[in-house]
Formats: structure tokens, sequence, C-alpha cells
């Protein structure tokens, strides 16, 4: 019973979250041989004030981004 955890920064639309749950689970169908039916994805959206990179923050990266265009 393969349980997989998703963190992305939030904004994903529901079918690209369809689309990883999906391709997550075909994945472990093919690579390991799993159950689709025991099969478990959980996507957890983290707001990008709340996930760092380098320092800082997903959100501050974006806004340092936008700045210099």
């Amino acid at each position: 019973m393969p349980y997989v955890n998703i963190r992305i920064t939030a904004g994903a639309t529901p079918e690209q979250k369809a689309e990883l749950i999906a391709g997550t689970t075909d994945l472990l169908v093919k690579v390991l041989n799993k159950n689709p039916a025991s099969t478990f994805v959980v996507i957890d959206e983290i707001e990008p004030e709340n996930w760092g990179a380098g320092g800082i923050s997903v959100a501050e990266r974006t806004r340092r981004a936008a700045a210099g265009s």
C-alpha cells in the first residue's frame, strides 16, 4: 500500500493535481507493480510565504524576479 506525499507551492489547478495523482499512481504501477486501488497520493499545497530556498521565501523570490523584469 504505497503512500506518496507531494508538496508544492499553492496555485496548481484541479486538472494539474489530477494529472499528478494519475501520473504518480501510473509510475508506481509500472515500476513497482503496485495495485492502483491501494495506492494513495496526497498533495499538500504550501503558501509561497511558507516555502523557502536559498535563504528567502518563494514569494520573495517571485517579487524580486518581477521587479527585475
